[in-house]
């Protein structure tokens, strides 16, 4: 067993637990006689995430995606070295109670593979649980930068917050001396915006001024004039619910758009159309889009998808580099957990978006990332790329 200060720190192992190890394997549990390649017959994982609640169409994404992902990454055998790989959904509902119940219950029937989680709050109560009872934890498509380095036992399939800010500041030549607007609610999604920009953009010499809108406000006109009575280089916008259209339209209408470079990030093929007359005159910063990448995984994935009745969309990656990443990891751990979590630390591999990277010391998924517009198309909107931001030139902090 690897011991290190953050296991020794959040790590609490049960006396139970203690028992139980000596007692047959539960359901669940890698079992069976050993293949020939050295591993379990079989290993359940646990996919863990929204199939109901305000982010189901995200867990929906995540999951068409990881199905294809597993035949992708098993040659259509659903084995690796002879172990059949077995799949067990549960909802969360966006619900971290919920999901720590499900966790417990799927470690309690033996599962030591966790992957899923859509919310960020899930994904950090699911990573307590797997420090806690020492299984291996890939989160999906949760974004919060906490999530990064937080125990030895957590890894992540997708981006995170620090990656979309970092891209955002691509969109200056030069971010050193700049001033950056961050135009947002003031509530904690806002303000968290604010301070990972002043960490991010502000590290790099940018002056950060906040400008942030109370939640209950519908008149966004004096705000619009106020950003651009700031005269910022770069206009960062973090803003989400009913009232985005109307905050848009201010945004147009004073003429910020026209003045000043405004970039936000591009969701998912449902707010293409969210952004009205604004649409064509905002930057965009996108983690994926189905026509952004240009390689031979991504057509396979999008094919697999679609093929099956999906659709691939902005979190489709997330659930397939999850299933290329459990697959590395059972081949070469074969279902010990400590074996898993060296195996994939510092795992290099292809994905939808092209290589990837899983950095040893915090887990963090080093991966390129995108700068997009909208472009009108009949009555609708899709995007298109303008250009690839180097994996390395928006690689997040080392987590301490």
């Amino acid at each position: 067993m690897r011991v290190t200060k953050k296991l020794l720190l959040g790590s609490v192992v049960a006396t139970a637990a203690m028992a139980l190890a000596a007692c047959a394997p539960p359901a669940g549990a890698p079992s069976g006689e050993a293949t020939d390649g050295g591993g379990p017959a079989e290993v359940t994982v646990g996919i863990v995430t929204s199939e109901s609640g305000p982010l189901a169409g995200y867990g929906k994404q995540y999951l068409d995606a990881f199905e294809a992902g597993l035949d992708y990454a098993t040659d259509g055998t659903g084995q690796i070295d002879g172990t059949t790989i077995t799949i067990e959904n549960r909802d969360d509902a966006g619900d971290p109670d919920k999901a720590v119940t499900a966790v417990k219950e799927l470690i309690g029937e033996g599962v030591n593979i966790i992957a899923g989680t859509a919310s960020s709050g899930v994904a950090l109560a699911v990573a307590e649980q797997a420090a806690q009872n020492k299984v291996l934890y890939i989160s999906g498509p949760a974004a919060a930068d906490a999530i990064t380095g937080i125990n030895e036992y957590t890894f992540r399939s997708g981006r995170q917050s620090a990656q979309d800010v970092a891209t955002a500041g691509t969109f200056l030549d030069d971010i050193e001396g700049k001033t950056v607007a961050v135009f947002a609610q003031d509530n904690a999604f806002g303000q968290g915006n604010v301070a990972a920009v002043q960490a991010i953009l502000g590290a790099k010499g940018a002056t950060v001024t906040p400008v942030l809108v109370a939640e209950d406000v519908t008149e966004f006109t004096p705000f619009a004039q106020q950003v651009l009575a700031g005269a910022p280089d770069l206009v960062f916008v973090a803003w989400a619910g009913a009232t985005s259209g109307a905050m848009w339209q201010a945004m147009s209408q004073q003429g910020v758009l026209d003045e000043i470079p405004v970039v936000t990030g591009l969701g998912d093929a449902a707010t293409f159309g969210a952004y009205g007359e604004a649409s064509e005159k905002i930057n965009f910063l996108n983690h994926y889009f189905p026509g952004g990448p240009d390689n031979d995984v991504n057509a396979a994935m999008v094919e697999a998808i679609e093929a099956a009745g999906g659709t691939p969309d902005l979190f489709s990656p997330d659930g397939f580099n999850a299933a290329i990443m459990i697959v590395h990891a059972i081949q070469e751990g074969k279902g010990d957990v400590d074996a898993m979590v060296s195996a994939l630390e510092g795992f290099e591999f292809d994905g939808p978006k092209g290589a990837m990277t899983v950095r040893e010391s915090d887990h963090a998924l080093i991966q390129e990332m995108y700068q997009v517009k909208l472009i009108a198309d009949g009555g609708s909107f899709v995007p298109e790329l303008i250009d690839t931001v180097a994996a390395d030139e928006v690689a997040p902090a080392e987590a301490e």
